[in-house]
This record gives structure tokens, C-alpha cells and sequence, in this order.
């Protein structure tokens, strides 16, 4: 949120600095982000003087040029080359001189230098008003009055506006904040603490009267609830036309692009006061008749920015008898907004439900101004006074008389929060006493009215602005931001407790991991759990109707929770390729989104991506791709470091890999993993293999607990090694010579290996080579040759028998 110093110094008046004050609405709660200056005339014309043209001659080698002397006030006139073609001698102009940095009129910054223009020096320019941010004329060079002073500063005799403008990061929960009067009502409340007591100047109304009561149009509220408050009123004889420059100072500095002289009153109001109004073309309100209602769903509505919506049946429309005319509290309609051929208007304040706006805005994809503040929560008792102080001032701008009397419907009054506070529980909550008076007093600055004062606490009427403040330790907190965080001392003990916790805990699992996978050049993410509807439809395990809808979501794009973090981590991939980081290693913590039979739930995971070469580009390291078994070796580290061992290998089920494992134990599945499937990669726009894998963590915790760590002494006897060169079918796997090896042999041998693998050139067709080491040991004695030939002879002759296999 934009506020204007100068325009808040209306309202209060501080000679406190920018600087000062930005500290001072930081403490408040208003935190100030940014302090940027503003010019009506960017640059300020600094740099641009009166200048008297001397003479006046034809340039010698170009028909359109002249060449002029110009005094600007210095010791001697200047040369300047001019092709305006009302240059002439005698004439006061403005002259930027050399140096001066001038602006176009898309802010684009342009210095002037010596220069030569066609063979002649040039040591300045005669400026237009549009070159100089003055107007939109180029026709010529700017004429000033000739009795003005050669010599004198440009920025002396134009009236520069010259601001400074807070970034306020407003909170969701100030409201009451949301204009220049809201910031000034806090900014007066911190001031009072410090002892400077100033007046909130609030602007005067008691100039509204009716002129007379030729023109009326009725209101009828027909749906109360969403619209507790609905004024209205109309002007008739308004010429529309351009703002004068004060109010295009005003709203400029905040951002605003000045429309015409009956937008930019309500803009300002807005602005002003908090409260959004809306102007309708009277003569287009058909039966001169507003009903404040819904309208049937699938009602085609097209708004001011030319888009034609199709309406929702909780969307409250302002409506004439035969149409909608605007979005409450959202969006006007393109037919009913105010045009230069206006000359009645019917001038809209209301209140309406919060809720119901929210909901409306973020159907339609649409965030105003006027929703921005609706949906938060406006002061309902500022309506007729803000409708009013919008008439006063179109009345000022652009003419016109008041020709009906105010309709107010407000039939169901919003009361004041009524609440209580004890001094125990302040000082408890503040961890610091603070003296009763003081509470009181900053009470009163706030507008939080004291009804009854007793030995333990205070009654309290709380105004229906602060819609916010309704509980006790609300009013604390807003007795402790004006008091000040920084004038709570910090206490001298400090106090902690250790509690004792298991060394599997969620967390410290998740750390352990993390760190390993850091350690091996992974990056940890952190991707939305709001995802698309329409990833389900790349996996066939994925249901519809397992998805968990948003009641109230933000796009469409993010309207469901995920059902897998596959999805989620891809659209980072992409994202990072599309930037040339295509060599990646990432994991993820997560949990995914269930909706069983109406029952919802939620499951933990860790994934795991890689893509592109393992490690970056080295002289000393030949670039290798990850792989399937890079990943595979990635995944068992992973388990090995949580003392997970005994598992199973099966072939995956998740149809999201074209080639992919399983590791489970039991009936447990532990983590899946593979090369992702072509399709997929295709829809998000990835055109290299990319490994995933997806651990269940809540099982991968749950076999954790299970296992116990045993300690054994360092064997004291060698290590015996053999070898097999086994040539084998092409569909035999490692993970059947491994079995069969175990099942040979269960007490001495240790480790089986695979350290190579041949396929091609001198094997029959269909087979392959494996090179399979075999590490033996017994803890008691030093094995013999004739023990280990014995265990081999029968590994041999087993690998034969079951697998086929023979010694190459």
C-alpha cells in the first residue's frame, strides 16, 4: 500500500521527517518497506533556466534549423541550434542547458550534450512543454511571459509537487489502515504516546445539501446479508473532463493513472477515507430503479475491462430492472460506466460482506481496489459520510447539483465489539508491568472507548472498524504495538526445559538424510501442495475422485491438493532447465493429499530427481550421465544409513516409470523408483531422462524403529576373494545369482559383487557376461584354499543348474 506524506500531512499535522515517521508506523505495526520521492515533473527541471533569445538566423546547410543566441543569465550567451518553427529573437524560453537530464514520457531518461547539428556547435536546447514534462504540445518551442527574469530556475516558477511516498506492508488484519485517514488515525495514536498531542483533521461534509429533488432513483436491497449498508445519491448537470493538478498529483503519487474529473473524486475517496464508491451513468439505469441482488447462474456480464464473464449465483450484482450493471463491491460493467457524455450520475457507498466479495473476486480472477478493501473488512459507519465527502467533491470538480435525497439502507445496524481485559492478563501476556494510566491513555488514542474501569481490569467498546480487535489478547497487542516491542526489557534469566525424545523422531530422520543427500550434491526443495486437476490424467493409478477440492481456490492451476509430488518436483526440473541448470540432483520432504471413500488422508514422502550429468564439468573428471543404477545406488545408501537392510526387490507397479523397482519389506513397500516415462516429461517440455524415486517415509520410519544396532569385534582372520566370468541368458539378473549365492553358502560368505558386465562382440546371441566376486570369511580360523574351492565347486554348479550358467 501506497500513502503519500504530503497527502497523510492533511490529516496531521507533524513536522516530523519522512524518515522519522516511516519509524515511528514501522513500530506501529505499519511496517514501512521502501521510502521512494516523487516529482509531478520527473527531474524537477533541475537544469533548465529562462533563456532570451538574442538572434535568430537560417542555418547555412539545413532548410529547417536555426541557429540562435540565447542568454541564460551567464557571462556570455550561448549557441543553440533549434528546429521549433516559432523560434524567434526576443522571446523568453526554457533552455535545458548541458547536463540536464530530461524525461520522455514513458520515463526514459535522456541528457543533454554539446553537440554539432550539421556542421554547427549547439551548447543547449529550447524546449517544448511536452520535452519538458509541462504538456502534451510539440508543436513549437514553450513561450514564456516576457517580463520573466532571464536567468531563473524553470523549477521556480512551475509549481512542482514534490513527495515522498511510503510502502506500508499492510497486514491482512488492518483494515482500519487502508487509507491515508487510517494511517494518520495510528500515526496520531503513536505520536500521543511520545507526548505529541496533534489534532486528526478529518475533512468537513457540513457543506452537502440537496440543490433539489428533480431527479431520484430508488434502492432496494433485496439480499440484506450480503450487503448490510447500500447509500446512494445523484448529481445531475456534471460535465465530465480532465482533473485539475492538485488531484492528479495525489493520485499519481501513489500509483494512480488519472481518468477523468468523476473517477478520479471516487479514487480519491478511496484512498483518502477507505471507502470504495462507484459512479454510475444515471441516464443508463434503466426505470431509474438499483436492486441490490444475485442473479441467475450463467447470467453473461461484461465488466470495464471489455471481458464478458458468466455469472456465479452467490455473485451480488448491482442491477437496474432489466440488467446488471456491476460486480458489487468488485468490478463495474462496461455499459454503465461514466463517459465524457455524462451529465447525471448515481453515486454509490456501501457496505458489503466481506466474504462475499472475497469469494466473488477470486471466482472472476479479478483484485481491485475497491475488492482489496471490501473483502478485508471496511468501517460500515463511514458509508454516508464518505458518500458525501465523494459529492462535495464532483460537486467542486466537475459541477453539477444534488438532486435526491441520500438513500441509506442500513436496517440492521453493526454494533461495536464490546470486550473486557484484565491488568493480570495484560502484564502477563506483555511479560512486563505496565502502569494503568498509560493503559488508559493509549486506549483513548485508538478510539477503544473505556466504559467501566474496576481494581482487576478494564470494560472496553471496541469500534466496528476494528473489526479485528474482538478478544482480549487483541486489544493486548494493540496496547503493546503503541507502547512499543522495542520498551519491553529483555529479562535477565532465561528458562528452558529438555525433554527427551527418540532418535527417530520425524524430524531428526529427516536430518540425517537431508545432510547425506546435501553431502552427495543434492539440493532440497520446497514445491506447492496446491497443484492442477489435470496431472491426474498422466497417471492411471491417479482418481479423480481421490482428489481433495479448494473450497475457494486461487487459479485453477492450483485448485486441488496433490495427490504425488512427481508433478510438483517436474515443473522445478523444467524450471530450471528453461534457466541452462540441466545437471540437477534434487530431493524433497512432502506429503500427498487422499480422499478414500469421503475419508481424507495424508501420507509423508521423500523423492528424489537427477537428471543430466552426476557432477559438474571438470578437467579431471569425464562427464557421465546419472542412471538408473546412480539413482539405485543413491536410494540403498539411503536405507543402509538408516540400518535399513532387509528388504525385497520387485518389479514396480507405478505405471509413471518406463523401467523402475521396488524395495519392500513384507507387505511394506519402502520406495519406488525408475526412469521417468517419456509421456510425462513431454507434457511439462523436458527433453532429457530424468530418474525419480519416491519413498514412502511413513513406513521408512515406521522399519527404522524396528531395527536394533549390533556391535562385533573387527575380525581377526583375512578376508578370502574368488571370482566367477559367468556367461549367462540376457533375462537372468544379479539379483538371482545373489539369492542363489546366499542360499549356497550362509555362514561364510560375506559379500557378492557384480564388477562387470559384457555384452556384444564373441558372445553367442542372447547371452551375456558377468564377472561376479564372492568375499568369504571365518571369524574363528583363517580359511584354507581347500574350504574355499569346495564352496565354489558348488556355487558353480548351482548357478549351472538353475540359471544355466557356465564359466567363461
Amino acid at each position: 500500500m501506497k500513502i503519500s506524506y504530503n497527502w497523510l500531512k492533511q490529516f496531521i499535522k507533524t513536522d516530523w521527517s519522512p524518515e522519522q515517521t516511516s519509524e515511528l508506523l514501522t513500530d506501529l505495526g505499519l511496517e514501512v518497506e521502501g521510502l521512494e520521492a516523487y516529482q509531478s515533473i520527473k527531474g524537477g527541471l533541475e537544469g533548465v533556466v529562462v533563456g532570451e533569445v538574442l538572434t535568430c538566423v537560417q542555418h547555412p546547410n539545413a532548410d529547417r534549423l536555426r541557429v540562435t543566441t540565447v542568454n541564460i543569465g551567464t557571462d556570455s550567451p550561448i549557441q543553440i541550434v533549434c528546429g521549433a518553427p516559432n523560434v524567434a529573437t526576443g522571446q523568453k524560453v526554457p533552455v535545458a542547458t548541458i547536463g540536464t537530464t530530461l524525461y520522455t514520457e514513458e520515463g526514459e531518461a535522456w541528457t543533454i550534450k554539446k553537440g554539432k547539428i550539421r556542421g554547427e556547435e549547439s551548447y543547449g536546447m529550447i524546449c517544448a512543454e511536452d520535452e519538458l514534462g509541462l504538456g502534451k504540445s510539440h508543436d513549437g518551442i514553450m513561450v514564456l511571459d516576457h517580463s520573466t527574469v532571464v536567468g531563473t530556475a524553470a523549477s521556480d516558477l512551475f509549481d512542482i509537487e514534490n513527495d515522498q511516498v511510503f510502502e506500508i506492508g499492510l497486514t491482512p488484519n488492518r483494515s482500519d489502515a487502508m487509507s491515508h485517514f487510517g494511517t494518520a488515525r495510528d500515526l496520531k495514536a503513536g505520536l500521543q504516546h511520545k507526548d505529541i498531542t496533534l489534532e486528526l483533521i478529518t475533512p468537513s461534509v457540513s457543506a452537502f445539501h440537496v440543490d433539489n429533488r428533480t431527479f431520484k432513483i430508488d434502492v432496494e436491497v433485496l439480499n440484506k446479508e450480503l450487503a448490510p449498508r447500500y447509500c446512494g445519491v445523484t448529481i445531475s448537470g456534471v460535465k465530465v473532463g480532465e482533473s485539475p493538478e492538485w488531484i492528479k498529483h495525489r493520485l499519481k503519487a501513489i500509483g494512480l493513472s488519472p481518468i477523468n474529473n468523476i473517477v478520479d473524486s471516487t479514487n480519491y475517496v478511496l484512498h483518502e477515507l477507505g471507502q470504495p464508491l462507484h459512479a454510475f451513468d444515471a441516464s443508463k439505469v434503466a426505470g431509474n430503479k438499483i436492486e441490490v441482488k444475485t442473479v441467475k447462474a450463467g447470467t453473461k456480464f461484461t465488466t470495464l475491462d471489455g471481458i464478458e464473464r458468466e455469472l456465479h449465483e452467490d455473485d451480488l450484482m448491482i442491477c437496474d430492472i432489466e440488467k446488471p450493471l456491476c460486480i458489487a463491491g468488485v468490478f463495474g460493467g462496461l455499459d454503465s460506466g461514466v463517459s465524457e457524455q455524462t451529465t447525471n450520475i448515481f453515486l454509490e457507498s456501501a457496505y458489503f460482506n466481506p466474504i462475499s466479495v472475497r469469494k466473488t473476486a477470486k471466482r472472476h480472477a479479478l483484485n481491485t481496489d475497491a475488492s482489496f478493501r471490501f473483502e478485508r473488512g471496511i468501517d460500515p459507519n463511514i458509508t454516508q459520510y464518505a458518500l458525501k465527502r465523494a459529492a462535495l467533491l464532483i460537486q467542486e470538480l466537475a459541477g453539477g447539483e444534488i438532486t435526491s435525497d441520500i438513500s441509506d439502507d442500513y436496517s440492521n445496524k453493526i454494533e461495536d465489539f464490546q470486550v473486557h481485559i484484565t491488568f493480570e492478563k495484560v502484564n502477563k501476556l506483555i511479560g512486563q508491568e505496565i502502569p494503568r494510566e498509560t493503559i488508559k491513555s493509549i486506549l483513548s488514542s485508538l478510539e477503544i472507548k473505556v466504559n467501566n474501569v474496576t481494581e482487576t481490569g478494564l470494560g472496553l467498546t471496541v469500534p466496528s472498524y476494528r473489526n479485528d480487535v474482538q478478544r482480549e489478547a487483541d486489544v493486548i497487542e494493540e496496547i503493546l504495538r503503541v507502547y512499543g516491542y522495542n520498551n519491553i526489557e529483555t529479562t535477565t534469566k532465561l528458562n528452558a526445559s529438555i525433554s527427551n525424545s527418540s532418535k527417530f523422531e520425524d524430524h531428526k530422520l529427516q536430518n540425517v538424510v537431508g545432510n547425506q543427500l546435501a553431502s552427495q550434491g543434492f539440493f532440497e526443495i520446497l514445491s506447492n501442495s496446491l497443484t492442477t486437476p489435470s496431472y491426474i490424467t498422466l497417471s492411471e493409478q491417479l482418481k479423480e475422485e481421490h482428489n481433495i477440492l479448494m473450497l475457494n481456490p486461487l487459479s485453477n492451476d492450483l485448485s486441488v491438493m496433490r495427490q504425488s509430488l512427481l508433478f510438483s518436483g517436474l515443473e522445478t526440473v523444467i524450471h530450471n532447465i528453461n534457466r541452462r541448470k540441466s545437471d540437477l540432483k534434487l530431493f524433497e520432504f512432502g506429503k500427498t493429499y487422499h480422499n478414500y471413500n469421503k475419508i481424507r488422508e495424508e501420507y509423508k514422502h521423500l523423492t528424489l530427481f537427477t537428471t543430466g550429468n552426476k557432477s559438474a564439468e571438470s578437467w579431471s573428471v569425464t562427464p557421465s550421465k546419472s542412471d538408473f543404477f546412480h539413482m539405485k545406488g543413491t536410494v540403498i545408501a539411503i536405507l543402509e544409513r538408516l540400518g535399513i537392510n532387509n528388504y525385497r526387490t520387485v518389479p514396480t507397479k507405478n505405471d509413471v516409470f518406463s523401467e523402475g523397482l521396488q524395495l519392500e519389506q513384507g507387505k511394506m513397500p519402502l520406495v519406488s523408483f525408475g526412469i521417468v516415462k517419456n509421456s510425462i516429461l513431454k507434457h511439462f517440455g523436458i527433453a532429457q531422462e530424468v530418474l525419480f524415486a519416491d519413498f514412502n517415509w511413513d513406513n521408512i520410519i515406521e522399519v527404522s524403529k524396528r531395527n536394533s544396532i549390533k556391535f562385533n569385534a573387527i575380525p581377526k582372520y583375512p578376508e578370502v576373494r574368488r571370482d566367477f566370468a559367468l556367461l549367462l541368458d540376457d533375462n537372468v539378473t544379479f539379483e538371482q545369482i545373489h539369492t542363489i549365492a546366499k542360499q549356497t553358502e550362509k555362514k561364510l560368505l560375506k559379500n557378492v559383487s557384480l564388477f562387470d558386465v559384457y555384452q556384444g562382440k564373441n558372445l553367442p546371441n542372447g547371452k551375456k557376461s558377468y564377472a561376479v566376486s564372492f568375499l568369504f570369511l571365518d571369524e574363528k580360523k583363517t580359511l584354507t584354499d581347500k574350504v574355499v574351492d569346495k564352496i565354489m565347486n558348488k556355487l558353480q554348479d548351482n548357478f549351472k543348474n538353475k540359471l544355466g550358467a557356465e564359466l567363461r
